[in-house]
């Protein structure tokens, strides 16, 4: 259903209308679901982006991205002429707001690979007017802003907080969830200067209708969202660790989380998170990394990013040796078993598979001789073939036929009424819970059917 038009009064320092034009630059994951959200709030918006398979794909109302909405959000501002998709930067130069959503990776060494930044901006710069509002969406190393983009913009003649505003406003999306976070998330905005912050503050609150936090500079908005994921990756590196503790005891790590997290602490209650076959995705595997590097070249060694990340980095083989130490206990050759893993994409009811811990899983079962199948109707077959060096099967049945081990990686709502008794599995087959969380009642039935249940900490 359709947001209702809404109109935006005039920004401080804006070119004013009654609804501003917003410029999307880079419009992978984040880029596609906010021009999609702008768009259907009834601003006019243009995206532009560098791949030309991408606009066309955008202009044709096709979207590339599994989340949910997004696609029918796509095709109904499109038709409706309120997003329009170029891949040429002068057409920011009309836009009276500018959102650079690019792609920022790391480099092995944790450091901010900012090829892609880098270009955006100079793009950008050699467009930019005066008056215009221009706001940095994607995740930045804490400095960035100030210590990068401020001089690329400038080549281009304008002066930042002068001629045009700049401010960080760092998106803090969940896949799967996104379009309905934009729609309800605050947003952090830190801008060069308050007449930025002012700006970009207002921007937000009328465009989608949300609160905004305000700080003081762009560092604080860049570090909020790096202390975001620093905290997530470390407290599911919490969690798998516990779960290694209480598989020592025999002990059920859910229960313990539960109960361990009815304890009040603080302004809320202890937050203990679930512990998985490892964590994937584009935001926690490099954020923290990120952090650790940044703080290093200034001379300070932190380790909590670090430790988070190896335990992390280290659960897909973990998850891998679960099997096979489970396969070996119940009388089966791993070498000569057969493991079908179910979802490959690095979270549930996604087509994502970057950093997938599905990976490591696959390969490590393959290095014990393990004949791996697969399936996951949600990825791309060819991307996961190049991937993963598995091609997924078409149908769940293919994938499981004869198998040892089903290994549920991933648990998509296609795969939640999984019926063990009527698949044709081998007997006394091993299901491998990955992410899939299953209560006691089900574990007790897989068992009394003469299979046998393994999972992270349970």
């Amino acid at each position: 259903m359709a947001v209702p038009v809404v109109d935006l009064p005039e920004l401080p320092g804006v070119d004013a209308r009654e609804n501003p034009t917003v410029a999307v630059v880079g419009l992978g994951y984040v880029g596609s679901c906010l021009a999609a959200a702008l768009a259907d709030r009834g601003l006019d918006v243009v995206g532009v982006d560098t791949d030309p398979v991408l606009v066309g794909e955008l202009r044709s109302g096709h979207c590339r991205f599994q989340e949910h909405e997004l696609e029918e959000v796509l095709s109904r501002v499109t038709t409706a002429g309120r997003l329009r998709v170029t891949g040429e930067h002068p057409a920011v130069s009309a836009a009276d707001v500018v959102v650079v959503a690019v792609g920022t990776p790391i480099r092995d060494d944790g450091s901010m690979a900012d090829g892609q930044l880098r270009a955006a901006c100079l793009a950008l710069g050699e467009h930019l007017r005066p008056g215009q509002l221009v706001l940095l969406k994607s995740t930045l190393a804490a400095g960035t802003t100030r210590e990068l983009v401020v001089p690329l913009l400038e080549r281009g003649g304008l002066t930042a907080g002068r001629d045009f505003m700049l401010a960080c406003t760092p998106e803090r999306l969940a896949e799967g969830t996104a379009l309905e976070e934009l729609r309800t998330l605050p947003i952090v905005v830190g801008g060069i200067d308050a007449r930025s912050t002012r700006a970009a503050a207002e921007f937000w609150r009328r465009a989608l209708g949300v609160r905004v936090i305000e700080h003081e500079s762009p560092e604080a908005a860049e570090i909020t969202k790096l202390a975001s994921n620093w905290w997530i990756d470390l407290n599911i590196a919490l969690a798998n660790e516990l779960a290694m503790f209480c598989s020592l005891y025999d002990v059920d790590v859910l229960d313990v989380i539960e109960a361990a997290n009815s304890l009040p602490k603080g302004s809320g209650n202890v937050n203990i998170l679930l512990p998985s076959a490892g964590v994937g995705g584009s935001c926690l595997t490099k954020d923290p990394w990120m952090v650790w590097r940044s703080a290093r070249s200034r001379g300070v060694e932190l380790r909590t990013p670090q430790a988070g990340r190896e335990v992390n980095e280290a659960m897909p083989a973990h998850t891998a040796q679960l099997v096979v130490d489970e396969l070996v206990a119940r009388g089966k050759d791993p070498a000569r078993s057969k493991v079908a893993v179910l979802g490959l994409a690095f979270k549930n009811n996604t087509g994502d598979l970057r950093a997938t811990p599905a990976r490591g899983v696959i390969e490590a079962l393959a290095k014990a001789g393990a004949e791996v199948r697969a399936h996951d109707p949600l990825v791309d077959p060819d991307q996961a073939e190049e991937l993963l060096g598995v091609r997924p099967a078409e149908s769940l049945h293919e994938a499981v036929r004869d198998a040892d081990c089903v290994a549920i990686l991933a648990l998509h709502r296609c795969f939640e009424d999984l019926d063990v008794a009527t698949l044709p599995v081998a007997d006394s087959c091993l299901v491998l819970d990955g992410r899939a969380y299953y209560p006691k009642e089900t574990i007790a039935r897989l068992r009394a059917l003469g299979h046998a249940y393994r999972g992270i900490g349970r």
